[in-house]
C-alpha cells in the first residue's frame, strides 16, 4: 500500500477541528472545492465515511474520531518540531501590539514608515495578553509595555511613560480646578490602589476611600474621563492626543513616572529579519523624536497663565 497523501491527512484535521468546510478550506489557503475533494479521496483510501455533512457544517463519524485521535499528535507534532526552522520573509513583517498603544502612538506615525519602505508588507495584531513566540511563529516581534525582561526575548527600550491627572473640560467647567491638596475631593476614576497611591504618596493629599469607576483597559479610562465622568490618572502616551485635541486638559505641571516603560520586543530568530532590522532603526528614531517633543510641550506648559484658568474652586459635596 502507498503512503497516504499527507495533505489530504491535514485537510482532515483542519476541517475536524474546524467543523466547517468553508473556515478549513481558507486556512489551508484551499478552495471548498479541492478541499472536498481531498477529504473524499481519504475516505476512498481508507474505506470508511469521516465526516456526516450537515447544513451548519461536518462533524465526524465514529470511524473519523478514530481516525483524528490517531493522525491528529502525529501532525501536531510534526508542526511543532518545524516550528524552529522556519525563516519570516525579510519583506513581511508581523507585530503584536497592544490596542491602546497602536491607536494613541503608532498609527499617526505609521504612515511614514510604509512610505519609506513600500516594499515591505506590515501586518498588525492587537494583543494585550502574554505573547508566546516560541508557538505563535508567525509574530516577528512586538511592543509591550513592561519591566524591560521578558525571559528568552531581546528588549529594545523604546521610551519612559509618565502619569498625570487629566480630566474633561466639561468637569472642570461644572467643578473647578482642583489643586494637588484638594485633588482627592474631587470624582476620581480608577482604584484605591496602584498608580493613584504612588501619586499621592509623591504629591501630597488625601487619597479618596471610594472612586467613582475602576477600568481594566487604558483606552476605555482616558475615553471615561473625556466624557466626564471623573478624572483619570491618565499615561501620557495615550493622553497627549486627546489633550492635543482638547478632549482632555492636563490638571497639573507635576507628573509621575511610570512604573513600567515602552520596549520593541522579539525572539532571537528575528534578530537578522532585515524588515524588523528597518522596522527597530525607524521606531527608535520616532521614539527619540516623541521624547524630544514631549520636553518641549512640558516647557511651554510652564509659562505662566499658558494652561492654567485663573478659576479654582472646591467641588460640591458628593
Amino acid at each position: 500500500m502507498t503512503r497516504p497523501p499527507l495533505h489530504a491527512l491535514q485537510g482532515f484535521i483542519a476541517a475536524a477541528r474546524s467543523g466547517n468546510l468553508s473556515r478549513a478550506a481558507d486556512a489551508l489557503h484551499l478552495t471548498v472545492s479541492a478541499l472536498s475533494h481531498q477529504i473524499r479521496g481519504l475516505e476512498e483510501r481508507v474505506g470508511q465515511r469521516l465526516f456526516v455533512r450537515g447544513a451548519r457544517g461536518v462533524t465526524l463519524t465514529e470511524d473519523g474520531r478514530a481516525l483524528f485521535e490517531r493522525v491528529a499528535p502525529h501532525l501536531d507534532a510534526i508542526e511543532l518540531a518545524l516550528r524552529p526552522l522556519r525563516v519570516s520573509r525579510d519583506d513581511a513583517l508581523t507585530l503584536t501590539l497592544m490596542p491602546s498603544f497602536a491607536s494613541s502612538w503608532l498609527m499617526p506615525r505609521l504612515p511614514r514608515f510604509l512610505a519609506a519602505h513600500p516594499q515591505l508588507q506590515i501586518s498588525l495584531q492587537s494583543n494585550v495578553g502574554v505573547v508566546d513566540f516560541g508557538r505563535e511563529t508567525s509574530l516577528d516581534a512586538g511592543v509591550r509595555f513592561g519591566p524591560g525582561q521578558w525571559p528568552g526575548l531581546d528588549a529594545v527600550h523604546l521610551f519612559d511613560d509618565w502619569v498625570i491627572p487629566t480630566a474633561s473640560p466639561a468637569l472642570i467647567e461644572r467643578l473647578g480646578r482642583p489643586t494637588l491638596q484638594t485633588l482627592g475631593d474631587f470624582p476620581l476614576l480608577g482604584a484605591p490602589g496602584g498608580r493613584w497611591s504612588g501619586w499621592f504618596e509623591h504629591f501630597g493629599g488625601t487619597l479618596p476611600s471610594r472612586f467613582v469607576a475602576s477600568f481594566d483597559d487604558s483606552e476605555n479610562l482616558h475615553r471615561a474621563a473625556a466624557e466626564g465622568l471623573g478624572i483619570a490618572l491618565g499615561r501620557m502616551t495615550l493622553a497627549r492626543p486627546m489633550i492635543e485635541a482638547g478632549r482632555l486638559v492636563a490638571l497639573f505641571d507635576e507628573r509621575l513616572k511610570a512604573e513600567f516603560a515602552h520596549y520593541l520586543v522579539f525572539p532571537p530568530r528575528s534578530r537578522n529579519h532585515a524588515g524588523l532590522a528597518a522596522f527597530r532603526d525607524w521606531l527608535l528614531g520616532e521614539a527619540r523624536a516623541y521624547v524630544e517633543a514631549e520636553a518641549d510641550a512640558d516647557q511651554a506648559a510652564k509659562i505662566p497663565g499658558a494652561t492654567r484658568p485663573s478659576r479654582q474652586r472646591r467641588p460640591a459635596k458628593r
